[in-house]
């Protein structure tokens, strides 16, 4: 009876699509408003997503049934003792299939000009390629790694056939001469590079930390006969390169690493900078709490000192490794991606430096009354030192506190958002400990029947109070020397942020001139029939947006390589 209502509920959402499909056929012709064409291509190609998820899915489990036969039982049938699941995989196949296939033939057939234009296409491209390619690529890795400790996994390997065919299908429709969108063309490979980075380092990771724990277990001779530690090592291996080679096709291949805009700026940010320095960071401070508790606090087994040095070496080693290439491409990218990395990385350099110091100010305070608290504080001091000793030289690096700042400098509104949300997290975390320790005091005077004394109750938060006090203080007094260097200059609280330019030519010169010398987001629009013309230089470009103070701007490249700068109201 589940099968029969299953296909009825399929048979129902078929007759629904046809339905939509004539009647999208119907009206492509007739007038109508102009978002009627966007709602229609919005609702088709969601559709057809969720009609090729469906029937992959459906396949998948039948060719792995296919490729599953000879663990069957002789005489058994192809369902098995799983019949729901058969019946299931052969509805999604035989239903959803064809009305897929249908659905994608009458929109093949219908892209014209206009439809190549829509981000709806390009939409679509882009999100089935990257499912694909993930759903694919974990499979088939999967698959590989399993069978290095000799499992055979026949339905994992049948996901990886049935939904590289749709990767490549995508592919192909995606490079179509006259049927390519012109839309988002940059977007799968933007997010397949992330998706082959992720599981490279992942992989690059867990090979490297196994390796070191091994040679660790050899020399402390823990190591018994027989231990195939070299299995995890292989099983990584299989990830690390899957997805170096998913990396390299998809950034060197397809050209990502040449893609430019707010999408591959802000990957290079997050994934290649933020990501990496975190990584490299906590790797860092690891290494060196074990190296600490090595020299200065050997009341441990050494087992347990050194379990996390296996971690902490690969973590550092790979997220420095990352950290350094894409910390060279950004000399290739404007003022905005650079200041952005910058930003970050001083970011993650005083969380840690500040967390550090919480760290040693509770385990001072701890040390302060051994009696009461009856337990070794050496470890929390050094796991502060650690973070402390990490962090700081790397907010130093980044952030330059000795470094005068021009006023221009001070003007560009990444860093004014940068002191204002350091000092608004650090006073909201400060009044939170303030609020911690009053409820603490509170309670250690009425009800004192724990044991435990005042200093050792208000210890942890007063700590962290001290930290985020200083960071708040220091942040909040640089963003009022800021405020005083605009205000003796002349120069308003906030600079262009939108620059909307206006131009015949190739516009790449003149977006990265304009960026590098505002720090603003640059639109550009195409101007239609006029000739290109070679872009203006820098110099005249900066004399050109020398006194605006508007934070919209329109400027306009005219024949002759003349510029007017038009500032706009908000």
């Amino acid at each position: 009876m589940s099968i029969l209502v299953l296909l009825a509920l399929v048979v129902v959402l078929g007759a629904g699509i046809t339905a939509i499909i004539v009647i999208v056929r119907r009206s492509a012709g007739q007038p109508g408003s102009t978002s009627a064409p966007t709602a229609r291509r919005v609702v088709v190609y969601v559709l057809l997503f969720a009609l090729v998820v469906i029937a992959a899915i459906g396949l998948s489990g039948l060719v792995g049934r296919l490729l599953d036969t000879s663990s069957l039982p002789t005489g058994t049938n192809l369902a098995g003792s799983d019949v729901s699941a058969l019946a299931r995989s052969l509805a999604f196949t035989l239903i959803a299939g064809p009305f897929a296939a249908l659905l994608w033939w009458v929109l093949w057939r219908r892209l014209a000009s206009a439809e190549r234009d829509s981000i709806a296409w390009g939409l679509y491209l882009a999100g089935m390629q990257t499912v694909s390619l993930v759903t694919a690529t974990s499979a088939l890795l999967s698959t590989l790694a399993a069978l290095v400790r000799s499992d055979w996994q026949p339905r994992t390997l049948a996901i990886a056939l049935v939904w590289t065919l749709v990767w490549a299908w995508h592919r192909w429709m995606s490079r179509h001469p006259s049927r390519s969108p012109t839309q988002l063309t940059s977007v799968a490979p933007i997010l397949g590079s992330i998706f082959g980075l992720l599981i490279g380092a992942v992989g690059a990771v867990t090979v490297l930390a196994s390796v070191v724990n091994a040679a660790v277990d050899a020399l402390l001779s823990s190591i018994a006969f027989g231990d195939q530690w070299w299995r995890l090592t292989l099983q990584a291996g299989v990830w690390l390169l899957g997805g170096a080679l998913i990396w390299w096709w998809q950034w060197m291949r397809e050209h990502a690493e040449l893609v430019r805009g707010v999408l591959a700026d802000l990957v290079l940010v997050v994934a290649g900078i933020a990501a990496a320095a975190a990584t490299t960071l906590v790797g860092t401070g690891t290494l060196l709490f074990v190296l600490l508790r090595l020299a200065f606090a050997r009341e441990t087994a050494l087992d347990d000192v050194l379990d996390p040095l296996g971690t902490a070496i690969a973590a550092a080693l790979v997220g420095a490794l990352i950290w350094a290439y894409h910390h060279g491409l950004l000399r290739q990218r404007t003022v905005s991606p650079r200041l952005a990395a910058t930003l970050v990385v001083s970011g993650f350099g005083l969380a840690a430096a500040a967390s550090g110091l919480g760290i040693v100010v509770n385990a001072l305070l701890a040390g302060l009354a051994p009696v009461v608290v009856g337990s070794d504080t050496r470890s929390l001091l050094l796991g502060g030192l650690s973070a402390a000793i990490v962090g700081g030289p790397v907010w130093w690096a980044a952030w330059k506190p000795l470094r005068s700042v021009d006023p221009v400098s001070a003007q560009v509104m990444g860093r004014r958002v940068y002191l204002i949300v350091i000092f608004g997290i650090s006073a909201i975390v400060a009044i939170v400990t303030l609020l911690v320790i009053g409820y603490r005091v509170f309670e250690f005077v009425l009800d004192d029947l724990s044991g435990q004394s005042l200093l050792d109750r208000v210890r942890a938060p007063l700590g962290l109070l001290v930290a985020t006090g200083l960071a708040a203080g220091y942040h909040f007094s640089v963003w009022r020397r800021d405020r005083s260097a605009l205000a003796a200059a002349g120069l308003p609280g906030r600079a262009i942020h939108r620059v909307i330019l206006v131009t015949a030519g190739d516009p790449t010169v003149l977006r990265d001139l304009i960026a590098g010398l505002t720090g603003a987001a640059v639109t550009v629009w195409q101007r239609a029939g006029s000739p290109a013309e070679v872009p203006p230089s820098a110099e005249r470009l900066s004399l050109a947006l020398v006194g605006v103070t508007a934070t919209r701007v329109l400027v306009v490249v005219g024949i002759g390589g003349n510029i007017d700068v038009i500032p706009l109201q908000n």
